[in-house]
């Protein structure tokens, strides 16, 4: 013989097993709600991923500057309230987005640095190749990241933030990949920055097409200045 009973909730939760003239109850956990096929937290994601989305198209073209929130949810086809669900303004989410693209490049140059094979100048050469790939396969992460967001505060900062963290980061490359080679302090930090800068600048010119010059070129022209000055 067995009974049922209901949480507050009103939901039917168990069946009970006679034992000894007990019933003895086990209590199921409700799950999460439904709609379509995904949760709540689900929908939140993907409405915050088309945020994301919309955020790239706008900003990562010319004049992105000036996009603003109301252009953002209108491209998202979100309400202003599914906005507020995940950020809290315009700047909020453009350097969210900026540092999510900092965020690829840098696990993309991390791998190529980490991989076995090959000469230091070939580790070289894929870690700075990795970097132009992320910012010129996809021309809207290249503006955003290094055009659009040296226009105005606070998304200015953040970029010279990330040059100096990438500078960092080819100085510690450059040590993995020549050892004792490698410049010492403070050449190294020096070197690193106006490398960083440079590359900058020369991705820069690429997407406003002021050079007649391939992602490729641009990759063997770092790299030749790379290879030749990290080290001595």
């Amino acid at each position: 013989m067995s009974c049922h009973f209901r949480c507050s909730l009103g939901h039917t939760r168990t069946a009970c097993q006679p034992r000894r003239g007990l019933c003895q109850h086990r209590t199921v956990s409700p799950q999460p709600r439904r709609y379509q096929g995904r949760t709540a937290i689900e929908r939140t994601a993907e409405r915050r991923e088309r945020l994301f989305e919309a955020a790239l198209a706008l900003f990562g073209r010319p004049g992105g500057e000036g996009t603003t929130m109301t252009a953002i949810c209108a491209e998202a086809q979100l309400t202003e309230r599914y906005f507020y669900e995940s950020f809290s303004s315009r700047d909020d989410l453009l350097t969210q987005l900026v540092q999510r693209i900092a965020d690829e490049i840098r696990r993309a140059v991390l791998a190529a640095l980490e991989a076995p094979a090959g000469t230091p100048n070939d580790r070289a050469r894929a870690a700075i190749a990795a970097f132009v790939q992320v910012l010129t396969s996809d021309p809207r992460k290249g503006r955003a990241t290094i055009i659009e967001s040296a226009g105005a505060e606070p998304l200015r900062t953040h970029r010279r933030t990330l040059l100096r963290e990438f500078a960092q980061l080819t100085v510690e490359g450059s040590h993995e990949l020549y050892g004792d080679r490698a410049l010492p302090s403070p050449h190294d930090q020096l070197t690193a920055l106006m490398f960083v800068g440079g590359l900058a600048e020369l991705i820069t010119a690429w997407l406003g097409g002021e050079i007649d010059a391939t992602p490729e070129h641009i990759v063997d022209a770092a790299t030749a200045q790379f290879t030749s000055t990290a080290h001595r």
